[in-house]
């Protein structure tokens, strides 16, 4: 499923919000970030719909990662009876408290339930990376390796996945693409990272500096770019003088 970004601040569309006040639920979301984390609400919602498939007396409105899990494998297990596309990606970031993930998917639970798509939805990928937020910050601002380990990883996911090769796979995704993202700083701002030409490059440079220099409108040598735009020198004109075969002894 795409989407064309994840919300930016922590809220919803009026739309959804009046929808939601609609369905009477036990206690109105005020942070959407912390109440649809463990589920509970997700599973109220439905239940208005789907009343013979939910009881809400099977699901814990607790904090603790186990409350989380037991709650959400309960609605999974619906969905797929259901064949109700939610992302995973979009699940678990909701579980962990990743930025827009909540409002994703309280958004699409609107549009399944209502038949209504909302038209700031444009089409896009997935991302609960912090890396949108960091592009806006001056370069210098910007965070460490560890430090986007720290705020694209949450303690809860690697309690959460048992498998220490999936955790070190998440990890090494989010290095790799610091580097990337470090990589087109240095490109953008050569000078701030101290970046000197290369030995070839200056090759390059004083080998082009050097022809034109000594090139000049009366210069019996023509400078020709060949298709890897280095510059083939060429006579103009070349004259051959025959050498005297007598040998002297």
């Amino acid at each position: 499923m795409a989407y064309a970004q994840t919300p930016k601040k922590t809220g919803l569309p009026r739309e959804v919000l009046k929808w939601l006040q609609s369905l009477d639920l036990s206690f109105s979301p005020k942070n959407v970030r912390r109440d649809f984390s463990n589920g509970y609400l997700v599973a109220e919602i439905f239940s208005w719909y789907y009343p013979e498939d939910f009881t809400m007396h099977s699901y814990d409105n607790g904090t603790s990662l186990a409350a989380k899990l037991s709650n959400w494998a309960q609605i999974e297990r619906f969905f797929t009876r259901q064949h109700i596309p939610l992302p995973k990606e979009v699940i678990d970031g909701t579980i962990h408290c990743k930025p827009g993930a909540a409002e994703l998917l309280v958004q699409e639970i609107y549009s399944i339930l209502t038949h209504r798509r909302l038209k700031t939805w444009l089409g896009g990928d997935v991302d609960f990376s912090d890396r949108g937020y960091q592009v806006q910050l001056p370069m210098v601002a910007r965070s460490t390796a560890s430090k986007a380990i720290k705020n694209n990883l949450r303690q809860s996911e690697m309690v959460a996945e048992p498998n220490i090769n999936t955790i070190q796979g998440k990890i090494q995704a989010i290095v790799q693409r610091h580097l990337e993202d470090r990589r087109l700083e240095r490109l953008q701002d050569p000078k701030r990272f101290g970046v000197k030409p290369t030995l070839g490059e200056r090759a390059a440079c004083l080998s082009t500096s050097s022809s034109r220099s000594t090139q000049g409108p009366d210069s019996p040598f023509i400078s020709q770019p060949d298709s890897r735009g280095s510059l083939i020198r060429s006579r103009t004109s070349v004259h051959f003088k025959e050498m005297d075969r007598t040998l002297s002894y």
